[in-house]
């Protein structure tokens, strides 16, 4: 399994991203997290701009479009080689993942080693086996319009670890990653802390921290 866990965007080291994925240059971006906000679709351009710049061709994958459709999921996502998954609210983007099937149809190209999932806040968060972290950093409550009122949602499980993103960072949400870090302590969880800029590359066996020189 490949993974691209950021703190923000795509790190101090988004060449490390191009490596891990290698020659594929198809890529979906999931904006799911931000459907909580005002204006969900407002930093698009931004987030295509990143990806296409590593020489991905990118194009939105909107979660909402395969709400009870994990037949038409899977077929979306054939042939895509990165799946770039935004930060937001974690408990919309797991919402979202839940109602359209996204872990079942993702996770046998991901453990295949023909897809590669990356993502950072939200969408590394939800890769983790628990809440702990997220329930002190994101509204849980958060229920955008047309979405299943599930009340918790489960989260991919895909690593064994929390992930505290923003800690010790110039973020707004730094002070909660502190709060955050404290709690997993106290509860003897194990977990990974992220400064913005960093990134935790999983490639099958080997993990490892990117963008911290």
């Amino acid at each position: 399994m490949k993974l691209y866990l950021s703190s923000y965007r795509l790190g101090n080291e988004p060449a490390a991203l191009r490596t891990l994925v290698g020659g594929g240059v198809r890529a979906a971006i999931v904006l799911n997290a931000c459907d909580a906000f005002e204006y969900p679709r407002f930093i698009w351009s931004r987030e295509y701009a990143d990806i296409s710049g590593l020489g991905f061709d990118a194009v939105e994958l909107d979660l909402r479009e395969y709400f009870g459709d994990p037949t038409g999921l899977s077929e979306a996502i054939c042939g895509i080689d990165l799946l770039w998954v935004v930060g937001g609210n974690t408990f919309v983007l797991a919402r979202a993942m839940s109602a359209a099937g996204f872990v079942d149809v993702v996770t046998q190209p991901l453990q295949a080693g023909t897809l590669t999932y990356a993502g950072y806040s939200a969408g590394a968060g939800v890769t983790t086996p628990g809440w702990e972290v997220i329930e002190l950093m994101d509204d849980p409550n958060a229920l955008p319009i047309g979405y299943p009122s599930i009340d918790r949602p489960p989260t991919l499980a895909w690593v064994p670890w929390r992930i505290v993103p923003h800690w010790r960072s110039d973020h707004p949400e730094s002070a909660l990653a502190d709060q955050a870090v404290e709690a997993l302590l106290t509860a003897e969880l194990p977990f990974r802390t992220l400064r913005d800029g960093h990134a935790i590359v999983v490639d099958g066996g080997d993990e490892h921290i990117v963008g911290t020189g």
